[in-house]
């Protein structure tokens, strides 16, 4: 028997990374709910991959950039969503 579930025709492997994907209107609010208040670089997400766990770990793919200079690059930013609780940051890794 598969621990597997299926979910918006998805098939999620509990424990295991999703592929990249475009943002849903849920991640986008994880994203935006652990930002808030951080200043300095500003991180804008294209992509994400999902784990599920005890909770939800999030990787986006960001684009950064650090206002006003013109210089961009490209970030990895980690998010944990508890099953209570808000999301907040893990990690950060230019890449």
């Amino acid at each position: 028997m598969s621990t597997n579930t299926v979910l918006n025709d998805k098939e999620i492997i509990v424990g295991g990374w999703s592929p990249y994907h475009p943002l849903t209107a849920q991640d986008k609010a994880v994203f935006d709910e652990a930002m808030k208040g951080f200043v300095g670089v500003k991180y804008t997400p294209n992509t994400v991959s999902t784990q599920v766990v005890a909770g939800t770990n999030y990787r986006y793919k960001c684009t950064a950039s650090m206002p006003p200079a013109l210089v961009v690059w490209e970030a990895i930013v980690e998010i944990f969503q508890p099953l209570n609780g808000a999301p907040y940051v893990t990690g950060i890794v230019r890449l």
